[in-house]
């Protein structure tokens, strides 16, 4: 591999609609909701955009990030470590920042690179448009501005896994199935990500899917360039 592993850094973000419930959105909210809704609704026989809210997380201008999980890769061959730190919290604003100050410090030396599922569509648009709300710079691994597309330090599996075919998606959990890859059970996927925030307020059960998608995407990274897969009890989780 031309890019070394322990230059990468994995990540996977969990995001929820701003407000707990339709109803409590600001009116000129409401509105700008119902216009947004009325192009995502499939079925208007069943759906309204009270009933689609739970997944206004998904935009940007109608969600906030709640936690971000991201590893780093140590060692080489059969004893590589991934080390797993999450960044959670109600105050977007203080989590992004923080963030943003570790990731900084990680890219300070050596050609650095950010690797997600979906990453290129999702996590890292998502992450600048939030910070730019939130009156955040944007870490410079994080900005496309100026850059040549073979400049680009992103690094995305759907990309890899698609080899140049952009008719389809495919999922995290499906692409890990079809590899070969172990991936943990958990209780929670990303469609119940809403009601554990909203009505359980349970970040740490939230933050333990995120990361487990993390070494996912890692693995899934690994499988893809021919590398030997990390041993579950090589996972390690930094406070």
């Amino acid at each position: 591999m031309s890019i070394q592993l322990h230059n990468i850094l994995f990540l996977d973000i969990e995001t929820v609609p701003q407000h707990d419930g339709h109803e409590n959105m600001p009116d000129e909210w409401k509105t700008l909701w119902e216009l947004k809704a009325s192009y995502l609704i499939r079925n208007k026989e069943t759906e309204t955009s009270q009933s689609i809210y739970s997944r206004a997380g998904i935009y940007a201008e109608f969600g906030k990030i709640i936690c971000i999980s991201c590893g780093v890769m140590q060692g080489i061959g059969q004893e590589k470590k991934l080390i797993l730190k999450s960044f959670c919290g109600h105050d977007e604003k203080l989590l992004l920042h923080q963030f943003s100050e570790t990731l900084n410090k990680w890219c300070s030396d050596g050609n650095k690179f950010l690797c997600a599922h979906n990453g290129k569509e999702f996590d890292f648009p998502y992450l600048c448009r939030r910070l730019v709300v939130n009156h955040l710079p944007i870490p410079e691994i994080l900005k496309l501005q100026g850059r040549k597309p073979w400049d680009v330090p992103h690094l995305d599996t759907l990309e890899l896994w698609k080899f140049g075919d952009y008719k389809s998606y495919t999922s995290l959990n499906l692409l890990a199935h079809t590899l070969g890859i172990t991936t943990s059970k958990d209780d929670i996927d990303g469609s119940k990500v809403h009601e554990v925030y909203w009505k359980e307020k349970n970040l740490s059960r939230i933050a333990t899917y995120c990361q487990k998608d993390v070494v996912t995407v890692a693995q899934i990274f690994l499988r893809m360039n021919g590398e030997s897969l990390i041993k579950p009890e090589n996972v390690e989780i930094k406070n």
